[in-house]
C-alpha cells in the first residue's frame, strides 16, 4: 500500500516534464532529446496555463546548463515548442496511439522546418538565397533523423509510461493496460 501511495504522488504530468528536462541535460546523441515529447505531453495532460508554462520553463532552465545560442534561435525554438503544446492540447481530446505517433512525427517535422529556416535567415552559414535555404535543410538531415527518433522514443515513454502508471493506479480497470483507443 505504501508503494501505491508513492507511485500515486509521483504519477503527475509535472514529474514527467521534470524527467524530460533532466534527460535533456544528460549526455545524449545530438538532437535525440525530449523537447517535442515534453510539449506534446504537457499539452495533453496539463491545464493550458501549465501546458504552456512548465515545459517552456523546463526548457529555459535546462538551457542554462546546456547553453544558449543566439536570441533569434532561442525564440524560434521556444516558439516552435509552444506550437507543439497546441498540438498536445488537440491530443487531449483525441488521445490515441495513432494520434500520439502522428503528432510526434509532426512535431519533428515542425522543429526541423522552423529551426533550419531560422538558421538560414538569421545566420551566416548559408547564402541568403533559395540555394542557401536548400543547403540549410540538406545539411540538417542527419540531425532530423535523431530528432525524429528522439520524439518518437520520448513520446512513447511519456505517454505510454504515464498511461501505464495511471492504469496501475486505477482499481476499476485491471484488465486495461492503456487508456488509448486503437
Amino acid at each position: 500500500m505504501e508503494n501505491h501511495n508513492i507511485l500515486k504522488r509521483l504519477a503527475t504530468p509535472i514529474t514527467f516534464i521534470l524527467i524530460g528536462a533532466v534527460a535533456r541535460i544528460i549526455p545524449h546523441v545530438p538532437n535525440f532529446a525530449p523537447i517535442g515529447a515534453m510539449a506534446l505531453f504537457g499539452g495533453a495532460y496539463m491545464n493550458k496555463k501549465q501546458a504552456f508554462l512548465l515545459p517552456v520553463l523546463a526548457m529555459i532552465l535546462s538551457d542554462f546548463i546546456v547553453g544558449f545560442d543566439s536570441l533569434p534561435m532561442r525564440l524560434t525554438v521556444y516558439g516552435t515548442f509552444l506550437m507543439m503544446v497546441v498540438v498536445g492540447i488537440w491530443l487531449k481530446k483525441n488521445l490515441s496511439l495513432k494520434n500520439v505517433f502522428i503528432s510526434s512525427l509532426f512535431a519533428s517535422v515542425l522543429f526541423f522546418m522552423t529551426t533550419n529556416f531560422s538558421v538560414w535567415i538569421f545566420g551566416s552559414m548559408y547564402p541568403h538565397n533559395i540555394g542557401g535555404l536548400g543547403e540549410s535543410y540538406f545539411f540538417a538531415i542527419p540531425f532530423f533523423r535523431n530528432t525524429l527518433l528522439g520524439d518518437l522514443f520520448y513520446s512513447g515513454a511519456f505517454f505510454g509510461g504515464y498511461e501505464l502508471v495511471r492504469s496501475l493506479l486505477r482499481r476499476d480497470s485491471r484488465s486495461k493496460i492503456f487508456n488509448f483507443k486503437f
